[in-house]
């Protein structure tokens, strides 16, 4: 009888946790190999994860890590809209907000979450199936590996909504893409496309996901052309505009979106793993991980306290507009704001209510 090493016994409920035979080079499963996938389960909220989904990829990687049958974990999500999209914000919002010492203790888990993620020991691959926003962008960081379908956008949102990226974009980003493209990216927010990730080598593989009558096509949303505009910018992934963007819109509505170039390419990847001695292998990874680990090692506790403290001004005011305000206007007025401040206001309610967009509404 094997010794078991997990934490505790569980039942998922927030989460899936699925075991898929591996397949060899011929595509046939290999017996008593597996991959395991965890897979967020909250696509009506775009996947966000609530408190207890957090606790329950912790335990999920941990089993995963534990189980001598598995090869490689892939981490994904329900659907085609997003991966994740962060915390789940009505959950900040309605109990965290104004609550430091409790988001400290919910940050603990959080960080938790990630380092599950990077301590993992088998290989983990992000199956980037739609959006990887805020945290969801932070937790797909974490991942050894990431295989997109190429209508995922990446991004941070933390300074529009009142907080700061924090839990492991500004120790993750510019070991991907360069400190110039991490600052922009984590202060403006601006989402990238897919095919921008992969220029910038956040992405291992980027795959078709529109299929326009029986054919796998480009997204065409996006310039996916390598060609530099009259200005000398590289517009590669960039949004298409005016008329171009229109007929590309319309020929999105004449298609349907299919993932299986995405679980081909993912499965692909597992089975390449599969082919290598698995104590060389982990060791590999771990030596690589320790890039992220060093910053994330150093930065995560002294996160936490600040993040857990803003959940008093910013973070309180912030994560209140997203969930309460109209759906056309979830941000604070970060002009009024500055001009309160400027003028020595204190963060108290009054301050909230003439910055928030849901008091503007008279709601």
């Amino acid at each position: 009888m094997l010794a078991s090493h997990n934490l505790t016994e569980v039942t998922y409920k927030e989460i899936l946790f699925e075991k898929r035979p591996c397949l060899d080079n011929k595509g046939m499963p290999v017996k008593g190999l597996f991959n395991a996938w965890i897979i967020l389960n909250n696509p009506q909220q775009f996947n966000s994860y609530t408190t207890d989904a957090v606790k329950e990829v912790i335990l999920a990687m941990r089993q995963a890590s534990n189980d001598r049958s598995v090869v490689a974990v892939v981490f994904t999500a329900v659907g085609d809209k997003a991966f994740c999209t962060g915390g789940n914000t009505k959950e900040y919002a309605e109990y965290y907000a104004g609550n430091p010492q409790e988001y400290k203790q919910y940050m603990r888990l959080f960080n938790d979450m990630v380092s599950s993620i990077l301590i993992n020991d088998k290989p983990v691959i992000c199956r980037v199936n739609g959006m990887r926003i805020g945290g969801g962008q932070e937790i797909g960081m974490a991942c050894d590996f990431s295989i997109a379908q190429d209508f995922a956008r990446f991004g941070q949102a933390g300074p529009k909504h009142g907080s700061a990226p924090d839990g492991g974009s500004t120790d993750f980003l510019p070991l991907f893409v360069g400190i110039e493209n991490a600052m922009f990216s984590c202060t403006v927010c601006d989402p990238w496309s897919a095919h921008e990730a992969l220029r910038y080598g956040l992405l291992t593989e980027v795959v078709p996901a529109l299929k326009v009558n029986g054919e796998f096509i480009p997204n065409p949303l996006v310039t996916t052309d390598q060609w530099v505009n009259s200005g000398g910018q590289l517009v590669y992934g960039k949004p298409k505009s005016g008329d171009e963007m229109l007929k590309a819109k319309e020929l999105v509505k004449s298609g349907q979106i299919d993932l299986s170039l995405l679980d081909k390419a993912v499965e692909s990847l597992c089975t390449r793993l599969m082919y290598l001695m698995p104590n060389c292998l982990s060791k590999t990874i771990n030596s690589l991980r320790k890039h992220k680990l060093e910053h994330w090692d150093q930065n995560k506790e002294s996160n936490r306290d600040w993040l857990a403290l803003n959940m008093m001004t910013e973070g309180k005011a912030g994560f209140r507009a997203f969930n309460e305000g109209p759906k056309d206007k979830r941000e604070c007025d970060f002009i009024k704001v500055r001009q309160l401040l400027a003028e020595g206001h204190e963060w108290n309610d009054e301050l909230i209510r003439l910055i928030s967009p849901q008091y503007q509404q008279g709601s």
